[in-house]
């Protein structure tokens, strides 16, 4: 009972609906007859459902567990990488006794600054583009940085002013 469109022949959508009540008619037909099967089957322990307590019992089939699996239990080992070797950076004097790295000021004082220095750039002439604006439709790197200073500038005026406003409040009242 396929619709025929009117140039195109059989709607596949049609089909594929045909298709699929005769499957769901044969699902009910199966869901019936294992209905069946279960009520017919005597011996077996009846259960009710409890969501629906008026229901019709049904009878389900014990089934044995299954043997728990033996584990042979066995030493895990985990690998274990040596240290790195040590390179000119870290000589002999930089460690004392115990084996234990001294205080080094220099190290410190260098490690500090790359931390707020910036990586280079991966391609330097992007870079320059950005900041001259010679990419169409990007403004320039300088007005955009003026535009974070300003707004720095205009945030710390005004948390001054909310300060001063707080410390009179509180001399006032004092």
């Amino acid at each position: 009972m396929a619709k025929k469109t009117e140039n195109k022949g059989i709607d596949p959508i049609a089909e594929r609906e045909r298709a699929l009540n005769e499957q769901i008619a044969t699902l009910q037909a199966q869901i019936k007859q294992l209905d069946s099967q279960l009520q017919n089957s005597p011996g077996k322990p009846k259960l009710r459902s409890t969501a629906i307590p008026h229901g019709a019992t049904i009878s389900r089939k014990i089934e044995p567990e299954p043997p728990p699996q033996k584990t042979a239990p066995g030493p895990v080992f985990e690998e274990i990488k040596p240290p790195p070797p040590r390179t000119e950076l870290e000589a002999p004097e930089m460690f004392n006794e115990l084996g234990v790295r001294k205080y080094d000021l220099p190290a410190l004082w260098a490690r500090l600054r790359s931390l707020f220095t910036s990586p280079p750039s991966g391609n330097p002439r992007l870079v320059n583009y950005l900041a001259a604006g010679g990419v169409q439709g990007l403004r320039p790197l300088r007005y955009e940085t003026r535009v974070a200073r300003n707004r720095f500038i205009a945030l710390v005026i005004l948390l001054f002013i909310i300060l001063l406003g707080v410390i009179s409040l509180f001399v006032k009242y004092r």
